[in-house]
């Protein structure tokens, strides 16, 4: 029997992905990451989210769903792992003044990098590895390339966040909900004996907390000049960490001749730049550290349809090839809030053509 091991958070995703591997034949055997650290200072869950002091409520629901599918269950303990990999990439990312997207690279380096690969060096062995993210996958023999596709949901497709995936990474993976609207899920689940699940409210934010402040170092969060557009000082702020594009409450700021923004964040100077709504739109990007999933890196120019942020709509853009791996993007129409730091990916159709950061 072919044995897959699934990264189990305790939710409907997950388990039902489970469950359905289970139908098909397969032998599952759920793991489950246990990453928080009490010393990193989050004292007080106040949201829902992957990372705080909820983390023992998730592994309580991860192994409940594992005796109720009767699977074997491990947590697999990642704590240092995702401090270096993930939360020094979200601080780091921070300080140079732009805005990450953790589960960009949580995805690659911890879920199906070294979540499975710690498994493997407790002894478990498995064939494939696989979650509950809805996207599909195939492979092109002609291009001898593994490839993903967004899943039929389009409401709740999630290959954004897979753009970073490896070939490896890709061909030794199943993704069950690739097919399934979330409705068909839900229904899934009730006709099961999982009713509960369906009730149970789902996590979409990274922390448990709303400040986020706890991760710097104290040092790192250093006051500094609020301009406007124009160069005219504002006022002062609290440290760039604070503060994203597009922003427009607590900024600090009152008796501007219209709604003033967040449209650029100067770490070099340490200066938040503020202006109208208007100045938030723009049709290029330049991105960097790119990561081709399904087509190898193009040498010409390339018609793409981009996703600027998760909850975007794929925009028709024009790619253009750069130096040092690097691309450009124009779009046929402006776009709000493009944000350095997130994750651009690029789709022809449903197919996704790879991804890399907003530089």
């Amino acid at each position: 029997m072919t044995r897959v091991a699934l990264g189990m958070s305790g939710g409907i995703d997950s388990t039902m992905s489970a469950l359905i591997l289970q139908e098909q034949g397969y032998e599952v055997i759920g793991l489950t990451m246990s990453f928080w650290d009490p010393a990193i200072g989050i004292n007080k869950q106040t949201k829902r989210g992957c990372f705080g002091p909820g983390e023992a409520e998730n592994l309580e629901s991860a192994k409940l769903a594992a005796r109720k599918l009767g699977i074997e269950h491990h947590v697999i303990r990642l704590s240092e792992e995702f401090k270096r990999h993930v939360l020094g990439f979200y601080t780091d990312t921070y300080l140079q003044g732009r805005t990450p997207n953790p589960c960009s690279i949580c995805n690659p380096m911890l879920k199906f990098g070294l979540l499975p690969q710690a498994a493997r060096a407790q002894g478990l062995s498995f064939d494939y590895f696989t979650t509950g993210h809805y996207a599909r996958k195939n492979y092109d023999a002609e291009l001898k390339r593994w490839q993903i596709i967004r899943g039929v949901d389009k409401s709740k497709d999630q290959s954004y966040f897979l753009s970073l995936l490896s070939q490896e990474q890709i061909a030794t993976s199943i993704f069950p909900l690739g097919e399934m609207y979330k409705e068909e899920l839900r229904d899934f689940a009730r006709a099961h004996g999982f009713e509960y699940l369906v009730k149970k409210q789902e996590s979409q934010d990274f922390l448990q907390t709303e400040d986020h402040s706890v991760l710097f170092d104290t040092s790192e969060i250093v006051p500094g000049r609020i301009i406007d557009h124009e160069g005219k000082v504002l006022g002062t702020h609290r440290g760039l960490i604070h503060y994203t594009i597009g922003q427009r409450k607590n900024l600090g700021v009152a008796g501007m001749p219209e709604p003033y923004y967040v449209i650029r964040l100067d770490a070099e100077k340490n200066e938040l730049v503020l202006g109208p709504g208007r100045l938030l739109y723009s049709n290029t990007l330049i991105a960097e550290k790119l990561n081709w999933v399904s087509i190898t890196a193009p040498v010409k120019k390339l018609e793409v349809s981009a996703k600027i942020r998760f909850a975007h709509e794929p925009a028709k853009a024009l790619l253009e090839p750069l130096d040092e791996g690097r691309v450009r993007l124009n779009f046929t129409e402006q776009q709000l809030s493009i944000t350095p730091g997130q994750l651009v990916v690029f789709y022809r159709d449903d197919l996704l053509l790879g991804g890399g950061f907003i530089a």
